[in-house]
């Protein structure tokens, strides 16, 4: 092996190193013979000694030069373990360089996954900005079409009401018994569909069992006290109500039910009654045959 394939680009102090470990056991050829040297101690390197290295080292490739130039060509003839050495530090060059190429490969991947995660998370914040925006408007849609059912509701009864109000209604149809039963018992149906839930409507269904009584419909004049009477109300026309449901049920044949309606009217209004309702109360139970 010559010098100059020895000289090729690498590391020029570990070259150097390799090279005069090489020299020290080597045989010269052309006329110089060294003979092989036991291991020397282990140098400590610092950079006094790197440099008198270097300098010994540019020395002898000089020297080495100048006796190619004459035509006595050097042959250095390296030692196996040196070439074994110089095999190994090329495999771990290979290595070091997969190793590199490995990491950057790595490292390029990672900043791709990192670029992606911030976009996703940008992504996401944004989405959820926008639902968040969604929910806030479909909530304010949620409440106008409440409000607005509500309100088309209550002018849907206002529209509906002759007066407006529920006693304005009641007041209404009053009037019209007297002169008009059948637009009266109208009266009294609209009030009740319009305001259900007042005590105007209890004493609608009161009235309008009156009109029915009085047209002789005896089965819907019962319906009518009975939803008058739901709950039971204390108030001043309960008690009378009372006994024409009672009376309703003797006429149409359900005495069972009559008796129970006449109990009723002893445990919640009989103490306040007067003498005539109660005067009443006792024929109804002899009609009815109560115990």
């Amino acid at each position: 092996m010559s010098f100059k394939s020895l000289s090729r680009p690498r590391s020029r102090n570990l070259l150097v190193g390799l090279l005069l470990a090489g020299a020290a056991s080597a045989a010269l050829v052309g006329g110089v013979a060294v003979s092989q040297t036991q291991p020397l101690p282990a140098v400590q390197w610092d950079v006094r000694r790197l440099d008198t290295l270097d300098r010994n080292v540019r020395r002898l490739e000089r020297a080495l030069t100048q006796r190619n130039a004459v035509g006595q060509p050097v042959l250095v003839e390296p030692d196996p373990e040196v070439v074994t050495l110089m095999g190994q530090v090329e495999t771990m060059d290979r290595r070091l360089g997969d190793v590199e190429a490995t990491v950057q490969r790595i490292n390029g991947d990672l900043e791709r996954v990192t670029f992606a995660a911030e976009e996703g998370t940008r992504d996401n914040l944004a989405l959820r900005a926008r639902l968040t925006q969604v929910e806030t408007r479909l909530k304010a849609l949620d409440d106008a079409a409440r409000l607005a059912a509500e309100q088309a509701a209550a002018e849907a009864e206002a529209a509906r009401s002759p007066t407006g109000s529920a006693a304005g209604d009641l007041t209404a149809a009053q009037a019209l018994a007297a002169s008009d039963p059948a637009g009266a018992a109208q009266a009294y149906d609209a009030l009740i569909e319009n305001w259900p839930d007042t005590p105007q409507a209890r004493e609608a269904n009161a009235r309008l069992g009156d009109l029915r009584r009085a047209a002789n419909d005896m089965a819907g004049a019962v319906v009518a006290y009975a939803a008058a009477l739901n709950g039971w109300p204390t108030t001043p026309w309960a008690a009378e109500t009372t006994l024409k449901l009672a009376r309703g049920l003797v006429a149409t044949d359900r005495d069972t039910q009559a008796c129970g309606a006449l109990g009723e009217f002893n445990r919640r209004y009989a103490a306040t009654a007067s003498a005539a309702l109660k005067t009443i109360a006792g024929q109804i139970r002899t009609q009815a045959a109560c115990r």
